[in-house]
């Protein structure tokens, strides 16, 4: 059952991950991480002009939160602060089971929805969302 799981586009992110790395100089960068099995992650990302240019994560963990990290960089490249904030609250709510995910193509994190069948991987595929999310509100708050 855990295979269903491990799709295919999730090993892919785990085993060659986009955007790993530290982005230096950074406007924010947050670290995180879930005791109960291990995953740590440190996000980092530039903005100008209220836009994400680069965004990297880096860390260690299981093949969900590093692929997780890894598609979410994807989609929050280019994207501006608020709409990155939107993209991250609707994605975390779908993770919570409390609303179908709608808004921009889903692409790759399709494969992340079947992490809802273990509650248990939930903080997994969540951790550098949460992480992004929290960075997001402190360059808010930096830049008014």
């Amino acid at each position: 059952m855990l295979e269903e799981l491990y799709e295919e586009i999730i090993l892919d992110h785990y085993r060659r991950p986009r955007n790993k790395g530290k982005v230096d100089p950074s406007d924010f960068v947050v670290h995180d991480s879930n005791p109960l099995c291990g995953d740590e992650i440190d996000i980092s990302a530039r903005l100008s002009d209220g836009k994400i240019t680069e965004v990297k994560f880096d860390g260690r963990g299981c093949a969900i939160c590093m692929a997780s990290a890894s598609i979410m960089t994807q989609k929050l490249r280019g994207q501006s602060q608020l709409a990155a904030q939107q993209f991250i609250v609707g994605f975390l709510n779908m993770m919570r089971g409390e609303t179908a995910f709608g808004g921009k193509e889903l692409g790759d994190l399709k494969a992340l929805e079947g992490v809802l069948k273990f509650p248990v991987r939930v903080k997994c595929a969540t951790l550098a969302w949460n992480a992004a999310l929290q960075g997001l509100r402190q360059g808010a708050d930096k830049q008014s």
